[in-house]
């Protein structure tokens, strides 16, 4: 029997990020679950607000979450980083400010109900950890990742602040274990939660490019050769701006940079041309040949 789950996609998972989005339809789909587009969603509000008393910053969130209540569902299914963090962050925030909520709702007067903070933010890598588990993944594989080393890279906002991390702040697991699971070695990156550059990419090339070339200077050190994350930017930092990286570190060697479902979608013996290698600015297809995955 299918389940469908409300799916709340994001603005980047429509546009840069689409191979994202496509490969994680293709894996729940091989786990009987539907990703159910929330009708009418609008953008997260892209970062949270920061400040204590600016309850503007989480109406867009909050919204998001209305549509949720609309279809009488009790979770909503994230999967950019950036989303999940200013969602969830928001709903917490909610929760524990009951007055603040009720402004919100003041503000959101011409929808057609109030939101109570009943919904929960579910990331994907929760829902493939605590609810289809990683033994019914590993029985899903079809073409065990044999032969190549990965280093998976968490960055800031799926475990920062610790209220709403999916995992331990520190040392986190999920990625490690879905990776095993999948018939693959994987390294304990020893930068795999620290900030990528984020949003200096727009002004600061340089020090994205710095960033760059540490995190993946520090997981070659370790022996790996490629990099799973799960958040857009981090993905265009670590990807795209290794053309400025090896411009100012002439040593600096590339790597392939993947979303974790496309490195799932691999090993559950999808197609090539379903697995959106084409836009990325380092094409993990050589690699991957030479290692007999494809």
């Amino acid at each position: 029997m299918t389940i469908k789950i409300p799916y709340y996609p994001g603005c980047t998972l429509k546009t840069t990020a689409k191979n994202f989005e496509d490969t994680a339809k293709l894996v729940a789909g091989v786990f009987d679950y539907e990703f159910d587009e929330l009708y009418r969603w609008n953008c997260c509000g892209a970062v949270y607000g920061l400040s204590e008393d600016n309850v503007m910053h989480k109406v867009a969130p909050v919204r998001n979450m209305l549509r949720v209540k609309e279809v009488g569902e009790k979770r909503m299914l994230v999967l950019c980083s950036m989303c999940f963090n200013t969602l969830k962050r928001a709903n917490y925030y909610v929760r524990r400010n009951k007055d603040k909520l009720e402004v919100i709702n003041a503000i959101m007067y011409l929808e057609n109900t109030t939101y109570d903070g009943s919904v929960e933010v579910v990331h994907l890598l929760e829902l493939l950890r605590d609810e289809i588990g990683f033994d019914r993944i590993k029985k899903a594989v079809k073409k065990p990742l044999r032969g190549i080393t990965v280093a998976a890279y968490y960055g800031c906002l799926l475990l920062r602040p610790s209220e709403i991390a999916i995992d331990s702040v520190e040392q986190p697991t999920v990625m490690e274990d879905l990776v095993e699971a999948l018939g693959g070695k994987v390294i304990d990156l020893n930068v795999k939660t620290e900030c990528c550059g984020s949003y200096q990419t727009v002004k600061r090339k340089d020090i994205v490019a710095d960033r760059t070339n540490f995190i993946i200077g520090e997981a070659r050190k370790q022996g790996a050769d490629m990099l799973i994350t799960s958040c857009p930017l981090c993905h265009f930092n670590l990807d795209r701006r290794q053309k400025e990286a090896k411009k100012r570190h002439p040593d600096f060697k590339e790597m392939p940079i993947l979303y974790f479902t496309q490195l799932m979608a691999l090993a559950f013996g999808f197609e090539e041309d379903k697995l959106g290698f084409e836009p990325h600015y380092v094409d993990p297809r050589p690699l991957l040949k030479e290692r007999g995955l494809l």
